[in-house]
Parts: structure tokens; sequence; C-alpha cells
């Protein structure tokens, strides 16, 4: 067989995984935008029959047939040729899914749906009892997940390689000190500073005034409705069924503007990364993550996460983009932002006031909400914290670091979504992906010293060509850190988004 007809052979098998698994995404997708309540038990059944099928067909005879018959064929290849990353990557979930029962597959992919049908209940009565057993099973079966991988310092190790290849809890712990130490001057001296207005913000804003503004700012972003649409759900997500589907949701407070506004800029950016990978990767290794057994084309979480943070933060949440379209938001809302300043409504979206919502969290103080959640996800992991003592230890942790005391388990240990999704081990990615998204900007404007003068006038089209180029074509053929060195010459460096926030902040 010749080297094209084996790789041919693979991708084929590759491809009917990957069509179970964005099966599987449509599923999960309307569970959280259309399914009624009562849908949820049988829902669960079916996501987790389709990830078991998924899974059966990656370590079927034929698979593996086709796996060492590719392997073969592609060993003269330049070792980041796609058609060795497809082969080596397929391998790594090859293997690593032999070592993981299919039972446990199962009943982790039966519990989320399960599982997040009881937190949306829990956090609409403010009561973790309910949510609680639900945790602790999703916990349990995390721990026997880690175990079947294989870890050696900490069994959350294991959990952050699904979703952060490279990391550990030892290397977050010492990039977290790092950030803290760096940030806390930062928060000091902008706290120290009189809070800007933003009564304006807390106004009554109509959900389709919202839904509106929100669209055009998607669409002048670079989102491609043709391929994609905005539906509303109770968490954020944005979901694709090859780069040809992609859908982003949001949430509206017809009381609190920024809550969609920043929501929808930060889903359109990861968005944009699964719209803009090589249609050549549709439907194989180098768009599918076979590990995590989901279909996406970004090839880590934290690279996804550079890429909405940068959009939703480096460039909606900056005073070039409320200069320009500001007016555009008061022809939505002429009553309720007609006495508004453009300068005052960036102030407002960019004052630094720490609260108890992460997805809602100014900018500084957002990275103090991961930090602690990663914390605990830690002392969860190695058994030092039980699920009983979550809400005290939670609550704790938001004194600690934010001065704040938690009214209720709405606003505190129930406000996220991803434990309900047995995602554990995935919260260090956002602040990766902070970290990560810094360090792109600061090489694409010493690249390009006409993109800031670009970006005011409203012209995203470049910023959106380099990020292509240089990120999102590539699907998963480049790890994080391969991304990072071939565009800005060095892995992980925490140093320009300490820079960027020290010049946005406290200066």
């Amino acid at each position: 067989m010749t080297q094209q007809a084996s790789i041919a052979a693979l991708n084929e098998r590759v491809a009917a995984v990957n069509d179970v698994l964005n099966a599987t995404s449509v599923l999960t997708w309307d569970s959280r935008t259309m399914m009624p309540p009562g849908g949820a038990e049988t829902r669960g059944y079916q996501i987790a029959t389709l990830t078991r099928l998924a899974r059966d067909l990656l370590l079927s005879s034929e698979t593996e047939a086709a796996l060492d018959a590719a392997e073969q064929a592609v060993a003269g290849l330049a070792e980041d040729a796609p058609e060795r990353r497809i082969v080596a990557q397929t391998r790594h979930a090859f293997e690593h899914h032999r070592r993981v029962p299919a039972s446990l597959i199962q009943e982790r992919a039966a519990l989320r749906t399960v599982a997040q049908s009881a937190w949306i209940e829990a956090r609409a009565k403010s009561d973790f009892s309910i949510f609680a057993p639900h945790l602790s099973r999703t916990v349990e079966l995390s721990r026997a997940y880690a175990d079947c991988i294989g870890w050696s310092e900490h069994p959350y190790d294991a959990m952050v390689s699904i979703y952060e290849p490279g990391e550990t809890a030892s290397s977050l712990k010492r990039l977290f000190a790092t950030l803290r130490s760096g940030m806390q001057p930062i928060l000091d001296a902008a706290r120290s500073r009189p809070a800007p207005r933003s009564d304006f913000l807390f106004r009554d804003f109509s959900e389709e005034g919202q839904k509106a503004f929100g669209l055009r700012m998607a669409e002048k972003l670079g989102y491609d409705l043709s391929r994609g649409r905005l539906d509303t759900t109770v968490h954020p997500f944005e979901v694709s069924f090859t780069r040809n589907d992609v859908r982003i949701t949001t949430r509206y407070n017809r009381n609190y503007l920024p809550a969609s506004l920043f929501g929808t800029a930060h889903e359109t950016g990861h968005g944009l990364y699964e719209q803009g990978v090589d249609p050549a990767y549709t439907r194989t290794t180098l768009a599918t993550d076979l590990v995590g057994l989901y279909a996406v084309g970004g090839t880590s979480f934290g690279a996804h996460e550079s890429q909405s943070r940068l959009w939703e933060n480096h460039i909606v949440r900056s005073r070039a983009f409320w200069q320009l379209h500001f007016p555009e938001l008061q022809r939505h809302f002429p009553d309720q932002l007609g006495d508004v300043t453009a300068e005052e409504f960036y102030r407002a979206v960019t004052r630094v006031e720490p609260g108890f919502i992460r997805v809602e969290a100014d900018e500084l103080t957002y990275d103090f909400h991961i930090m602690l959640r990663v914390d605990i996800e830690c002392a969860l992991m190695d058994g030092s914290l039980k699920v009983a003592d979550l809400p005290a230890a939670w609550n704790a942790a938001i004194k600690r670091d934010l001065d704040l005391v938690v009214p209720d388990d709405a606003r505190g240990v129930l406000q996220d979504v991803h434990w309900s999704t047995g995602y554990i081990g995935s919260f260090p990615t956002y602040t990766i992906g902070n970290v990560m998204a810094a360090q792109i900007m600061e090489t694409l404007r010493r690249e390009d010293t006409s993109l800031d003068a670009a970006i005011a006038a409203g012209d995203y089209a470049g910023l959106a060509d380099a990020l292509r180029s240089k990120v999102w074509q590539h699907g998963r053929r480049f790890m994080r850190d391969e991304l990072l060195q071939r565009e800005t010459g060095r892995g992980l460096d925490p140093a320009p988004y300490l820079a960027y926030l020290d010049a946005k902040y406290a200066r």
C-alpha cells in the first residue's frame, strides 16, 4: 500500500470517530440550549452510548491495522509533517484508551448530563446539597480515570494532561506564584483609585437589543454566520460540528449589560478559531481530540482560551473598540445610554471591582478566581478536601483572595458548569489562555506596527488573518508550546501578560 493510501485508510477510520463525536456534540448543544428538563436522564444514556461507540471505533482491529500500516508509511517524513502528526496523535490516543475500561468511559459520559441537570436545579435553588452527590461521583470517577492514565507526583497531573498536555500540578503552582506576586501590586494600585461611574450598566436592557448588537459585534470580528449561529444558554459555550458549523451561545441579564457583551465576544473568539482550521483537516485527527473524545480543532484548551480572551479583552474590552462602536450600542439603547460617553462606558467596563462571579469578573481579578478553583480541584483529587466541605473551602478562598463574603451557593460554589460536565482539570486553561493571548499580541504588534491603527479603525481582518496563519489553520498539528515557539520564539511566558495588565490597570 502506498503512503497516500495508508494515510487515507487511517483518515477514513478517524473520520468515522469524528462523525460520532460530532453527533455527540449536537446532542450536548441541544441539552444546553433546547432540551426540556425531563430529557436529562435519557439524553445522558444517548451521549454515553455514542461516546462508547466512538471509543470502540478508535480501538477496533481495523483502526489498529490502519494505524500500523500508516506508521510504516510515514516513517520517512519530517517529524512535524501533518501526516506524521496524524499518526503519532492517533497512536497516543489509541494507547491511552486501551488503558481505560469502556465501562468507565461510558459511566463518565452518562453522568455528565444527569449531573448537569442537577447542577442547573441546584444553582436555581442555591442549594449545593442537590448537586453534591453527583460531584462526589464525578470526583471518584476522575480519580479512577487518573489511575488508569497513570501519574507519579499528583493525580491532578493526569486530568490536566487531557486538556493541557505538558502541565502538572507542580508547573501550575510555579506559574500561579509568579502571577500572584506580579498581579497583587497592580490590583492594589487599581483599587486605590476612585471607582468610575457604572450605574448605567445596571439599567433595563432588552434581550432583543443585546442579541442584535452581539451578533453585529461577532460579525465585525469575523465570525461567519453562514457557518454559525448564536443561541441562549445558562452558561455560555462554543461548540463546533466541523469548521462548517460552529455555534456560540451567551446569556442575557436584562439588568447587567456586560454579561452578554463580553460573553458573546469571548465565545466569538472560540468560534473564530474553529472556523479558521485548515479545511484539509476536517474529519481527521488534526481536528479531533481523540484522547478527550471531543471533536475540536483547537490544539489545547489553553490555546483555545487564548483566542477567546484575546478577542474579549485585548480587542472588545479596549478603549479603541468603544470609542468606535459605542455610538452603535447607543442606537440600540438610546434611553439607557443616552447620558453616557464612550470614555465613561470604557471606564465602567474596565473598572476593577472584585465580585463573586468568575464569568463577570473584571479582567484583573479574573485569574484569582481561576487559581482558587485549581487549588480546590487539586485538593479534591488527592482527597485532602471532601465534597461536603467544598462550600466552606470556597467561601474561605474568596475571602482570602478578594476580601468578599459569599452570600449563597449560587454566587459561590455552584456558579460554574465545569464540574457538572466532568471537566476536572480544565480550569487552569483559562489563565494559561490569558498568558498566551498577551504573549501572542506582543509579538503581533512587534511584527506589524500598523496593527493598532487598523484595530482602532475597526479593521479586524488583519488581526484575524495573522491569527489564522499563526494559530487557527494548524488545528491540532502543533502542541501549545510548539505554536508559541514558532510564533514568539519561546514557550509560555507570563511576563507579557503582567506587562499588559500593569499598563492597563496600574498606570
